[in-house]
């Protein structure tokens, strides 16, 4: 019995999906009168079309969960949404796939997957926690009037200093959503999609960084809030600088975090040629460039899922906003104006960081009188993704 036949093969899929208790209790449990079908479904089922070679088995789950669904075969939804889950498919993904079904499958058989799969995500320990849907917890979203339009998450309480945030270049406003919910139990937090990016509209390019800077200053005055704490990383650190030095009155604080007031010749030169580089391959010629430098190795083998979000947020960013706000971000010059700022401001580097590093940090809190500069030992670009708790305690003690 040394050589393998198709019952074999599909015997190995059937485990590697379904785990070896449920097949331990399919097959060695066979009888007389199902035995034959075990070895049917086995063969063909889980050999011949799991063992296809033209689908990964995560993206084969997540359609078995959306025929399932949308068939009501509920047994048979549990049975591989409970597999899925311990296999190791991001929730994420699984929501994203439900939420695709409500619209496909209807509301109602929606409505029953998602009710499955919170009670199996509980009894796993996975749940993610409470996000009621009540005043102030509540994320309500919008756009400016104003021209380009900008899309816009509103959050928090009604009381404490506003605050907005402001994110990287290739990602979102989601880049915030933990700080957000963090902050706004507290204060009213209004975080933004840069033009470019997410939900905001994409004008023809190049962009200046005043360009960014400008879409920066007219938010804060359409919100009606200022003048705010206005938290900036990357890119977004590069908006903040220039907020603080062109529309002092709009800003209260300024967190300035994994950015750079001013870039070597050698840095431009490398800026020039990732713009060719997505002009000629799209978002997936730097994606993964992207997350190695946003994220430190440690983190992403200890954080796989997260590492991969973020890959997957990257080739969705939409490249022309990328490659004009390429432009804006290479041409970065604060550095010589940032005396000229005059509210407090916290500088937040990681030591991890090649492309913000903590000597350019330095250079930014040593010309803002009284900055502070605070370095995580254990991050590199993306902080907050990286050290949550210590970005979100080191900005709480800020506004303190």
């Amino acid at each position: 019995m040394s050589r393998e036949d198709d019952f074999d093969r599909g015997l190995k899929n059937r485990r590697a999906v379904l785990g070896d208790a449920w097949v331990d209790k399919s097959t060695a449990g066979a009888n007389g009168f199902n035995a034959e079908f075990q070895s049917f479904i086995t063969r063909y089922a889980w050999h011949d079309i799991w063992g296809r070679p033209g689908l990964d088995h995560t993206t084969r789950r997540l359609l078995v969960l959306g025929m399932t669904m949308g068939l009501a075969r509920w047994e048979e939804f549990e049975l591989h949404c409970r597999a899925a889950i311990r296999g190791g498919v991001p929730v994420d993904t699984i929501k994203e796939t439900l939420m695709q079904g409500a619209i496909y499958c209807g509301v109602p058989a929606a409505n029953t997957a998602i009710k499955i799969a919170g009670e199996i995500l509980k009894e796993e320990g996975l749940l993610p926690g409470p996000a009621p849907l009540v005043a102030g917890a509540r994320v309500q979203t919008h756009h400016t009037f104003s021209q380009p339009q900008l899309h816009v998450a509103l959050q928090g309480a009604d009381a404490g200093l506003p605050i907005v945030l402001s994110h990287a270049l290739g990602l979102d406003l989601s880049m915030w959503d933990g700080l957000a919910g963090e902050l706004g139990k507290t204060h009213p937090v209004l975080r933004y999609d840069h033009r470019g990016h997410g939900g905001s509209a994409v004008p023809p390019g190049p962009y200046a960084l005043d360009d960014l800077v400008d879409d920066a200053a007219r938010l804060i005055r359409e919100w009606g809030r200022g003048p705010v704490v206005f938290i900036g990383l990357s890119m977004g650190g590069m908006v903040a600088q220039g907020l603080a030095i062109r529309h002092p009155e709009l800003v209260k604080r300024v967190v300035l975090a994994n950015t750079a007031a001013q870039y070597p010749d050698a840095a431009k030169a490398a800026w020039t040629q990732r713009i060719a580089a997505v002009q000629q391959g799209g978002m997936a010629a730097v994606a993964d460039m992207v997350v190695e430098r946003y994220l430190h190795a440690g983190f992403r083998n200890a954080n796989p899922a997260a590492a991969q979000a973020l890959r997957e947020q990257i080739l969705r960013s939409d490249a022309a906003g990328y490659v004009a706000s390429c432009y804006a971000v290479m041409s970065v010059d604060w550095l010589e104006q940032l005396s000229k700022v005059q509210c407090p401001a916290l500088v937040i580097a990681g030591a991890h960081d090649v492309g913000a590093t903590p000597a350019m940090a330095q250079a930014i809190a040593g010309r803002i009188a009284g900055a502070t500069l605070k370095v995580f030992e254990d991050a590199s670009h993306l902080s907050v993704a990286e050290q949550p708790q210590a970005f979100a305690d080191a900005v709480r003690v800020f506004i303190a």
